[in-house]
């Protein structure tokens, strides 16, 4: 059977040949192109596919190089900063413009204004000319400092303005739409037979982009999150039938949900779009809070926000896009809230008392925590080596514990999501309580 993996070769502009200025003290220290860490490195896999004769697959490994492509002294480098918010995303430019002047010497350095839209007018809006000084202290806010925005303009107006802009290396920094228009840049670049790098650093605080294990803003997101599920647990043992409702981000990964689940064990429900269940009939959501509540008088329920998106469907078998190309969902924590106050009002004298939180726009707007302080700065060193190095079409990985380089090319539309037969899942079981099947 034919391997089904996409090739992780990584696209290059052409052969390093300058010597680079970050000295280190020993050669073996550099990374060589040729060092990868495996796909899969479970030690049966690893035996099979030795076994069978095949090669192993891999993704080539992150670091500095000893040669370079560019000559930093002539190097135009560009930030720009696509779609949602996200914590962490000014400690990564913050990273990248003194990566980029301090070990590389590289002091040309601009960011985009309002994401691809920016980019793509002639010459790019009002970009900002990037400084140590500018961004020293940018980390300790949420947002971006560039602003951001959602959908990709035309691609050849794009490489116009880089051309126009004289602009050899662009660091994109945004989730699975960001990294498509990337690579559509990265092809259209190659195309006219220019020599500019794109480099994506994958921003989705889902953490749903394939083959990256983590992205910055994740720890972040689930350490708010928190927060609003102790604040629920609060309202909801404060009166009697009180169930506390709590709305997290995740459109098509519950990430966020099931690791807040796991991290307070204050959750009794947590609803991912991974797992499908039923509100009403024995055994359904209803029913099962309804016995919560009989037992222990209140009840924590999290619901992943792109859980439960059947409830929505017309039978038209329209779908409404916004500007990223993604399905617009229907509110499912509103939803929630109406239909048990409605529902559970039936079954008790005394009537429920829904308390709904929705911290969304909270996460998205914080600073990132120092747990992801530390993960945007190697996300951006990693993205400045690749870059000066001539690498392209590619994005800055995380691979059982390594850094990576994942070609753009390779993520096609997957989305890394919950394995409803995976140790994830498994231990939000054993946490909640909840049935396999609801």
């Amino acid at each position: 059977m034919a391997n089904p993996l996409p090739t992780f070769s990584v696209p290059s502009l052409g052969s390093a040949t300058r010597r680079t200025p970050i000295d280190l003290t020993a050669k073996d220290n550099y990374t060589p192109d040729n060092e990868q860490i495996v796909w899969n490195p479970d030690r049966s896999a690893i035996l099979g596919t030795i076994k069978r004769g095949e090669e192993l697959r891999g993704f080539e490994l992150a670091g500095p190089r000893a040669k370079l492509f560019f000559d930093p002294s002539e190097t135009r480098a560009a930030i720009v900063t696509c779609g949602g918010l996200c914590p962490g995303i000014n400690a990564v430019i913050r990273s990248l413009v003194l990566q980029l002047w301090h070990r590389y010497g590289c002091t040309d350095v601009i960011g985009i204004r309002f994401g691809y839209h920016g980019l793509g007018r002639v010459p790019p809006e009002a970009a900002m000319h990037l400084t140590p000084e500018i961004v020293s202290q940018i980390h300790m806010q949420g947002g971006t400092i560039l602003g951001s925005s959602r959908g990709t303009p035309v691609v050849n107006e794009i490489v116009d303005s880089l051309a126009a802009a004289k602009i050899n290396v662009l660091f994109t920094i945004g989730g699975d739409g960001t990294m498509r228009g990337a690579l559509a840049i990265a092809e259209e670049v190659q195309r006219r037979g220019l020599k500019i790098s794109v480099v994506g650093v994958p921003k989705t605080i889902d953490n749903d982009i394939p083959f990256v294990r983590r992205s910055f803003g994740f720890e972040t997101a689930v350490s708010k999150a928190c927060e609003a599920i102790h604040a629920a647990h609060v309202e909801a043992e404060g009166v009697e039938n009180g169930i506390g409702l709590v709305r997290l981000m995740g459109r098509d990964a519950g990430y966020i949900a099931a690791n807040a689940t796991l991290a307070t064990g204050q959750v009794n429900f947590c609803l991912v779009p991974e797992i499908d269940f039923e509100i009403e009939g024995k055994g359904g959501l209803i029913d099962l809070i309804a016995q919560r509540l009989s037992r222990r008088k209140h009840a924590v329920i999290v619901a992943a926000e792109g859980a439960g998106q059947k409830f929505f469907q017309t039978g038209t078998g329209e779908v409404l896009r916004d500007a990223s190309g993604n399905p617009k969902l229907g509110d499912i924590g509103v939803f929630l809230k109406e239909r048990m106050q409605t529902l559970l009002k039936q079954r008790f004298a005394h009537g429920v008392h829904v308390k709904y939180i929705d911290p969304s726009y909270i996460i998205r707007a914080s600073a990132a925590d120092p747990a992801d302080q530390l993960f945007c700065a190697r996300l951006a060193q990693n993205a400045v080596h690749a870059a000066m190095a001539g690498k392209t079409a590619l994005l800055v990985g995380y691979w059982h514990g390594r850094m990576t380089h994942v070609p753009l090319a390779a993520l096609g539309n997957n989305r890394q999501r919950i394995n409803p037969d995976g140790e994830l899942w498994f231990n939000v079981l054993e946490t909640t309580g909840q049935p396999t099947k609801m």
